[in-house]
């Protein structure tokens, strides 16, 4: 049962947050969310970018210019220069949102993290929202 309970917990919690937003018309902290995606080079970022809105899985994806990263692979210090995705999306949409873009994405193990947006302009929470498909 708790098992069953923590499996539960991502459904239940989005079902609560509709409603809770539904009621009273506010934003509810969490619903949205900004994810990082990591690219080699601008082609890969604009490819990828563009795979991500053909999928519907994002309202928007800035691709922000090359900055050099630092990194541990295999147990040997690297230096890179990368280009970066910001993607804004449904909460709800992360996990396929990961999913997808590992299953196209040329490194072994791409970065995709994602933060929740606690506070935002509404009118563009509202407009994220239009623009990504519920689940």
């Amino acid at each position: 049962v708790l098992t069953l309970s923590l499996l539960m917990y991502p459904v239940l919690r989005s079902l609560a947050l509709q409603l809770h937003s539904a009621i009273t018309g506010s934003y509810v902290s969490g619903t949205h969310s900004i994810a990082f995606i990591n690219c080699l080079n601008e082609q890969i970022a604009k490819d990828i970018a563009r795979a991500i809105m053909d999928k519907k899985l994002a309202a928007y994806v800035n691709i922000l210019p090359k900055s050099s990263a630092l990194y541990f692979w295999k147990g040997e210090l690297e230096e890179a220069t990368e280009i970066l995705l910001l993607v804004k999306t449904r909460t709800s949409k992360i996990s396929e949102l990961s999913n997808y873009v590992r299953s196209i994405h040329p490194f072994e193990i791409p970065e995709i993290i994602s933060l929740p947006i606690d506070q935002g302009n509404p009118l563009y929470l509202k407009w994220i929202e239009e623009s990504v498909p519920r689940d």
